[in-house]
């Protein structure tokens, strides 16, 4: 019987997990978590904070009980302190203090990834937030009752801080929204398209303060001001939504690591010492719109790096597909969804890139119920016509359509054998010469 240990059970660590336990019998699976719950769905936080779902309890999809069902050694609120990779030993420390030695064939790291916390003065005031973990969420859910908090800045403008901004403002809250870019959501969108989502928030009353850095945190005792570098905001409550980063202080003197931490693997979740795997915000992925190893965060990216890795620890020698970063949002019912490049990164990127807009209703015009427009981008390589990214917004869920965009940049499609793929139509569903074709079609 092999010995494999898990470190961490989020998205990365439980899919590693479950898939050992469903594909062999010949392993056994010990797991350490420094939490006290397992696969908390934290891209589901901001609807539980804004009380578009009745509660937290849908938002875990696994359990302790569920994996020691399965047949794993699981050891919760235990901390992993230190790996001796020549050993093959993982030491743990337990909540009351019961040190942990755990000897191992194969070590599956998966750590996740931590709150970035700026280094300004007045981090530690009260009620200055950050919100990734379960109990972050419970905490701000708690302090919402508060009548005193009126005032709510969310610093940073990527996905979480736009959806917790819509998330405050939905309790009713005055919230602003701040960010050093001159948009919402610069990583994944073209201008076209944040512009779309900076005018959303605006007119449900958010208050957005972009192209502002913050410098510090004014109070007495409590949070009362946010100061940046242009102007101050008024604030009973701060949640800092600025990003995160790789969670890899495990092994970081032994271990291979990418420029901004993460451990550096190979399409088998490899790391740089035999026996030692990486997955989820932890690792590397390798970007096919790049062709080249990058740092995604994403938790579709966890679970499949974690599926990869499981398997090559049981023996079937798989290799990942590679990842385009395909990912989406939704605020007061405006849906976004890219993959792969934007026109801007491709082109920092050094393609020659250029691209093809087309907007139309997703069915005929004679559908009159439910039926919304949808504006799409396809970002492709002049010189080559490969397709590196997509991005689409409409009213309508749309978002089956950015899997397909997302298999094109991954298997290097052309726009012009895009503009002949054979795509059905049916009036309940969409129109003959619908936007993608059209899209395509208008290529230069």
């Amino acid at each position: 019987m092999k010995k494999v240990v898990i470190v961490g059970t989020n998205h990365a660590g439980t899919a590693a997990a479950n898939t050992i336990m469903d594909n062999s019998k010949d392993h056994q699976v010990t797991v350490f978590d420094s939490n006290s719950n397992i696969s908390f769905l934290g891209c589901g936080m901001a609807l539980w904070i804004g009380n578009q779902i009745s509660g937290p309890e849908g938002l875990f999809y696994a359990s302790r009980e569920s994996l020691e069902a399965k047949g794993a050694t699981v050891h919760m609120e235990t901390p992993v302190t230190n790996i001796d990779f020549d050993k093959k030993i993982v030491y743990a420390k337990k909540a009351d203090g019961t040190e942990l030695e755990t000897s191992y064939d194969d070590v599956i790291l998966a750590t996740g990834s931590l709150p970035i916390i700026p280094s300004i003065e007045g981090t530690e005031l009260e009620n200055v937030q950050k919100v990734k973990l379960y109990q972050h969420a419970e905490v701000v859910i708690d302090k919402l009752k508060n009548p005193e908090i009126k005032d709510v800045v969310v610093v940073g403008a990527g996905y979480i801080g736009v959806e917790l901004a819509e998330a405050f403002e939905r309790h009713g809250k005055n919230v602003t929204l701040i960010d050093i870019a001159t948009t919402s959501l610069p990583a994944y969108y073209d201008a076209p398209f944040t512009a779309m989502m900076n005018d959303n928030l605006k007119e449900h009353g958010i208050k957005l303060a972009f192209g502002e850095t913050v410098q510090r945190l004014e109070g007495n005792g409590k949070v009362e001001r946010v100061v940046t570098d242009k102007a101050t905001h008024n604030a009973d409550m701060v949640v800092l939504a600025i990003g995160f980063r790789p969670n890899t202080s495990l092994g970081a003197d032994a271990l291979e690591t990418f420029r901004n931490g993460a451990y550096l693997v190979d399409k088998k979740q490899r790391t740089s010492l035999p026996h030692v795997y990486a997955v989820g915000d932890c690792a590397t992925v390798y970007d096919n719109s790049q062709d080249k190893t990058s740092y995604i965060a994403l938790a579709t990216n966890a679970v499949r790096s974690a599926i990869v890795a499981a398997h090559n620890v049981i023996g079937n020698n798989i290799e990942s597909a590679g990842v385009q970063g395909s990912n989406g949002i939704c605020i007061y019912d405006l849906k976004m969804v890219s993959t792969g490049l934007t026109a801007e990164r491709a082109k920092s990127l050094g393609y020659e890139a250029t691209f093809t807009d087309f907007e139309d209703y997703q069915k005929p015009e004679f559908i009159e119920e439910g039926n919304h427009k949808v504006k799409l981008r396809i970002v492709y390589d002049a010189k080559t016509r490969i397709i590196l990214g997509a991005q689409m917004a409409s009213k309508h869920d749309m978002s089956m359509g950015i899997h397909m965009f997302s298999l094109a940049v991954q298997e290097k499609l052309t726009v012009d054998k895009l503009a002949l793929t054979d795509l059905f139509f049916l009036p309940h569903f969409n129109k003959p010469y619908n936007y993608v074709t059209m899209a395509a079609l208008s290529a230069k």
